[in-house]
């Protein structure tokens, strides 16, 4: 890659975050931690999403309001504020909260790559379940991201229903909960996501590649839990968006996903 931007020692992890540009998009830049790349940002089109699995929570996004409808988002993991930056461009007006465990990160992420003009985001350091309870209790979501599962190794206190119950009830009426679950070969995590979330929400559904629900690959399962039925036209829409090949599993069929 081209020279780096900088790096930033964080303390709780004990590692370094690094952001570079990227060679191959005008604009581009990565951000690393511990020298594994973990988020992908646009400045010059943060609309583009790089990241396959972002890109699909992006898609779910898009369908929690009629289309650059301003919402109200919650990401809990800020990474490099993809998700954020990408709402700021396509719903101009929303109003957005960031919780982040390291400090140092998102000090550092907000002074390399600064956010798009008129972005409204406040954010939060501390623990994504300790955050969400302290956040003012009128404040209500259109959509609460949780992107902080990472591999089968989970916090317990946020992988479970009890976490979930509390995040459906920072949702409006319409509200969509959506988790990125990043698991291993036999999704031993997605599976017990599913399960918690279905105890917690009315309806869920699962969209990935098609060949996550295999079971034979490691990688990342988006799951999307809404306040009312799933809607079918929402699979339909998901689908078609891809990225390619798409597959979305809700109702019996993701029965098998639950067990």
């Amino acid at each position: 890659m081209a020279d780096q931007l900088g790096s930033r020692f964080l303390r709780t992890t004990g590692q370094h975050a690094a952001i570079e540009p990227d060679p191959f998009t005008d604009g581009g830049f990565v951000l690393s931690i511990g020298g594994a790349e973990q988020s992908h940002v646009n400045l010059a089109d943060p609309a583009d999403i790089f990241y396959e699995y972002l890109r699909r929570i992006g898609h779910v996004v898009d369908l929690a309001a009629p289309w650059g409808e301003p919402i109200t988002a919650l990401h809990l993991g800020a990474g490099a504020l993809t998700l954020a930056r990408y709402i700021q461009a396509t719903r101009p007006g929303s109003v957005q909260y960031a919780v982040e465990l390291e400090r140092e990160l998102l000090d550092f992420v907000l002074a390399q790559l600064p956010l798009p003009e008129g972005t409204r985001l406040s954010t939060v350091i501390g623990d994504a379940r300790d955050a969400l309870a302290e956040l003012p209790a009128e404040l209500l979501f259109d959509v609460v991201i949780l992107d902080i599962f990472s591999g089968p190794e989970a916090p317990e206190h946020i992988a479970c229903t009890g976490f979930y119950q509390e995040a459906a009830a920072r949702l409006t009426p319409h509200g969509v909960l959506i988790v990125n679950v990043g698991d291993e070969p036999g999704l031993t995590l997605v599976r017990s996501q599913v399960a918690a979330m279905r105890r917690a929400m009315a309806d869920v559904a699962a969209f990935a590649e098609s060949g996550m629900f295999t079971g034979r690959y490691p990688g990342n399962i988006i799951l999307a839990g809404t306040q009312g039925p799933w809607p079918e036209s929402w699979t339909a829409a998901l689908t078609a968006r891809g990225p390619h090949p798409a597959k979305v599993l809700a109702g019996v069929e993701l029965d098998a996903l639950s067990t």
